[in-house]
């Protein structure tokens, strides 16, 4: 069986070297893309390299930024435009391969496992992508190969930006062992403390660790942060249709002031669920489950969930839901730092449903038929095209996208 030829292409500086390319004369001065910009509290999302020279760095503060580099340039996100150049990047490897995995927007594997014979060896096929992104698009990626997925992403990180780093089988060892642990996906700050706490500081430290040790810490998750850093991840590089479907869709903000009214709350409530039905539309599902979390401004967290009576993905069904669950664990002791609406349980468009008792058959159909308008105007014409009036008043801008608070996207695929 042929050694597998895995690539990890990273695009440097995404967000901000896609506004260059509209803005040339962001090249020449220390940049930041970030989070809204009219709000201190907002947070940079993406930095070009003279920013990052001056320490700037990914997810701080812009007050924080603007301290380290005062002539820092800040220009606010359109998130569009960096998915337009995305999808023009990935049709480029899909010229080399099938199996194109996303990870991000700017982050894709790539196996070219069966490509070797038509396009050479790994490190020429990195090679050749490299220039043609630089060439074609105007953007710059920094490539990894390895013979595995974790490796290939530890070679990617290792040389920024527009490089070529290789891991090979004959040199991993002295290559990837000396690094420290949490260089290594799925090596986060909770795992990271709990490695320290027995003595685990690289990675290989990591790979000849005790593994019954390992278990009892962290269970089977032990055994495959092991087995990574050993060089034995043998997980698949999948292709579009091979990515299993995502099993929930949510969104939260943090806000730029504490929330004190429930009134507050439904229009912020209202803005995330509109996104989350989007999201719903998009990928052809329903919700039979919402779940909200509610962060307080001593940052504790109450979560809960319920059941929707039919499967939806009608805004104002997923809004009233949300809205009822908040109003049935929130008291006022303290002032809303953040809250987040997720629907779960996810069920095919199709799936046959009764109507809710409270939703005649009609109302129902009007409803879904108009969200359907919306979505297509929205596709067709831009996110901004079409917005539901109450949420203006979040905005401290023009801008109904940016109403002055930060927008987190997540989605949860286990």
């Amino acid at each position: 069986m042929a050694e597998r030829v895995i690539l990890h292409c990273d695009l440097n500086n995404f967000f901000a070297s896609v506004e260059c390319l509209g803005h040339p004369e962001y090249l020449d001065v220390p940049m930041a893309v970030c989070g809204s910009v009219e709000e201190r509290h907002g947070i940079v999302l993406a930095k070009n390299e003279r920013a990052k020279k001056f320490g700037v760095k990914t997810a701080e503060a812009i007050w924080e930024a603007q301290i380290k580099c005062p002539s820092l340039v800040i220009a606010p996100p359109h998130y569009e435009e960096y998915l337009k150049y995305s999808k023009l990047v990935r049709a480029i490897y899909e010229e080399y391969t099938d199996k194109v995995e996303p990870f991000g927007m700017d982050e894709c594997w790539l196996d070219v496992t069966g490509s070797v014979l038509l396009f050479g060896d790994g490190k020429k096929i990195a090679y050749e992508i490299k220039e043609r992104v630089k060439n074609e698009i105007g953007l710059t990626i920094s490539v990894g190969v390895s013979f595995n997925k974790v490796f290939a992403k530890l070679a990617s990180d290792m040389k920024k930006p527009d490089a070529v780093t290789v891991i090979g089988k004959e040199n991993f060892r002295s290559v990837v062992w000396p690094l420290q642990a949490e260089e290594m996906i799925g090596v986060g700050k909770a795992t990271k403390r709990k490695l320290n706490g027995i003595g685990i500081y690289t990675l290989g430290e990591l790979a000849n660790a005790d593994a019954s040790v390992l278990k009892l810490v962290f269970g089977k998750m032990g055994e495959q942060l092991k087995c990574c850093a050993a060089g034995k991840d043998n997980s698949p590089v999948l292709s579009k249709s091979e990515i299993p479907p995502a099993k929930s869709f949510g969104r939260s903000i943090t806000c730029a002031q504490d929330l004190k009214t429930t009134e507050e709350v439904a229009a912020v409530m209202l803005y995330l669920t509109g996104k989350v039905a989007a999201s719903l539309r998009e990928n052809n599902v329903m919700a039979t489950v919402v779940q909200i979390h509610i962060r307080d401004e001593n940052l504790i967290v109450r979560e809960c969930q319920a059941h929707l009576s039919q499967p939806t993905r009608i805004t104002e069904m997923l809004y009233s839901l949300g809205m009822e669950l908040f109003s049935g664990v929130w008291k006022w002791e303290r002032n809303v730092r953040s809250i987040g609406i997720r629907a779960c349980e996810l069920v095919p468009e199709d799936s046959y449903s009764q109507y809710n008792l409270f939703y005649s058959g009609l109302r129902y159909d009007k409803l879904e038929k108009l969200e359907a308008q919306v979505f297509n105007i929205c596709s067709k014409y831009g996110k901004n095209a079409v917005f539901r009036a109450s949420t203006m008043r979040l905005s401290t801008s023009k801008n109904p996208e940016t109403p002055g608070i930060n927008d987190v996207h997540y989605m949860a695929k286990n």
